[in-house]
């Protein structure tokens, strides 16, 4: 074992010194511009990559990381500028072009098949061939395939449908997926925003060995502390355009977020003056679904925060959608305003004045290919018709009011949300749920996936709504967040209430004692 170290470490030390001798770049994007109809995405930027190093992207929602790195992978073609690869000049017009390089890529929005099993995802166009011609070698494919997802400590079926599985999960099996592929230069988009703490640090354990082994990687994360953790550059974009790229070495918290938004961010959480009123809103008894909620009780008063904690298969979303009717309880109680109600179907809620952000915005929560005026109003369709005819004038007028009160950034109402950057996207489905004046806002993730100043917004959104007398059940993986926006925290184990702490007293380590089952209630 010892000899096998020592032999690994030696090695590690010899490419070590070989790589700090050779400064030929991998990668060389300059002068990439490119614009979409009413934005200019991208303005003139650089990109340098060198062979072993992990370089972070970073920028705030709409800085265009995801779009430059869509234009290396050929899903987007540049308006100007050249792409250099190893000091050649490459042209890259699809993800197969830049595959047959050595790119592969990990996309925020996950691309699986949901009805195709894992291993066949992981391996999909790329299966191993059988003895006969034209035939499939199922029994490698299965083999390497778990293979891999056991290289990432992902303890799964290969043979089981990836719909079946959780989003975290299903990010993993992404990141297996490009891991599988042999890449010089891997692409990770987000890769950590819906992973565990222990997943996220397998994760960094393949992307240390990566490194190791000469394989470059360009990191894009909205957790800057992890950015600090893993990255050795860091390469800031703001509005389109390159803003620094620097040693982590030389970088604070502080300092990136500085870079990003060209201005002091200051305190992220605000606690709200007001406290919650004493009046209760919303009440849960008894409340179960199988083996995901059991037994839960709680209550959300009128103006008040309410934050759930919780690991990843605690049950905080299903008990969410057992209170909206998505996955209908069977058995116990919800009271709203002190009145019984019995939520079968999301109508039956949304009716009641229950409104819900799901986590996954993109697949549950908006209509990508509509407009952003077409996606606010969806919920109160039938409050804006008359007859078969839609108020298209009050559609307007509604948006337009939306648009400036969240500052949802976009060239026009008729946008495309699909056009528009993830933390303005979240703010449309929010707003889609505004319409309908809710007195009780389920809020599933609210800021995954989107960068500081956009949580900052959420944040002021959210404490602006509870100051109108919105009660708010908010879910997030975020300790930090959880305990600085929070009024108090429902902490859940293994579908069970574990605990619930007063927010301003609340220690990461309670929490964390109650979400692993030490120390409950």
């Amino acid at each position: 074992m010892s000899v096998r170290l020592c032999r690994g470490a030696l090695l590690h030390s010899l490419f070590t010194l070989a790589s700090s001798m050779d400064n030929t770049p991998l990668l060389q994007m300059r002068g990439i511009s490119k614009a979409f109809p009413g934005v200019q995405a991208l303005q003139s930027v650089d990109l340098t990559v060198y062979p072993g190093e992990i370089l972070a992207l970073v920028g705030e929602n709409g800085a265009g990381k995801s779009t430059l790195m869509k234009v290396l992978n050929g899903v987007y073609g540049a308006d100007a500028g050249e792409i250099l690869w190893q000091g050649q000049a490459a042209t890259i017009h699809s993800p197969h072009d830049a595959q047959r390089l050595g790119i592969s890529m990990i996309h925020q929005e996950l691309a699986l098949i949901p009805y195709l099993d894992a291993g066949k995802n992981i391996y999909l166009g790329r299966e191993p061939a059988g003895r006969l011609p034209g035939t499939v070698n199922w029994r490698s494919l299965y083999r390497q395939a778990q293979a891999d997802l056991d290289r990432l400590g992902l303890e799964v079926s290969v043979r089981t449908p990836v719909r079946f599985f959780p989003i975290a999960q299903q990010q993993m099996i992404e990141v297996a997926k490009a891991l599988s592929m042999d890449a010089r230069l891997i692409v990770m988009d987000e890769p950590t925003s819906s992973l565990t703490d222990r997943e996220v640090e397998t994760l960094f354990g393949q992307m240390r060995a990566l490194r190791a082994q000469g394989v470059a990687v360009i990191f894009i994360s909205h957790r800057l502390e992890e950015v600090l953790h893993i990255a050795d550059r860091v390469t800031v974009l703001r509005d389109g355009q390159l803003v620094d790229t620097r040693p982590v070495s030389e970088l604070s918290t502080d300092d990136i977020i500085r870079m990003m938004v060209g201005r002091e961010m200051g305190q992220i959480f605000e606690r709200r003056s007001t406290p919650p009123a004493d009046e209760v809103v919303l009440e849960v008894r008894g409340l179960g679904r199988g083996e995901r909620v059991r037994d839960v009780s709680f209550a959300l008063r009128k103006g008040e925060i309410l934050g759930v904690a919780g690991l990843v298969g605690a049950g905080r979303t299903e008990l969410a959608e057992a209170i909206f009717g998505a996955r209908p309880a069977t058995a116990g109680t919800i009271l709203l305003d002190g009145q019984p109600l019995r939520i079968r179907r999301p109508q039956e809620a949304i009716r009641s004045g229950i409104g819900f952000v799901p986590e996954d915005r993109k697949r549950q929560g908006l209509f990508l290919r509509m407009s952003v005026a077409a996606n606010v109003v969806m919920a109160a369709l039938r409050r804006l018709t008359h007859g078969l005819f839609i108020r298209w004038a009050r559609v307007e007028q509604i948006t337009s009011d939306f648009v400036t009160r969240l500052d949802i950034r976009t060239p026009s109402t008729a946008q495309r949300v699909r056009n528009l950057s993830g933390g303005n996207q979240q703010k449309v489905v929010i707003a889609k749920w505004l319409t309908l004046d809710p007195k009780v806002l389920i809020l599933d993730e609210p800021t995954r996936g989107i960068d500081v100043g956009a949580k900052a917004e959420i944040y002021r959104l959210m404490n602006q709504l509870a100051e109108r007398g919105v009660g708010i059940l908010m879910i997030s993986s975020e300790l930090p967040e959880v305990m600085g926006i929070s009024d108090r925290i429902l902490v859940m184990h293994e579908g069970r209430l574990a605990g619930i702490f007063d927010a301003r007293t609340a220690t990461e380590d309670a929490l964390m004692n109650a979400a692993t089952g030490i120390n409950p209630v």
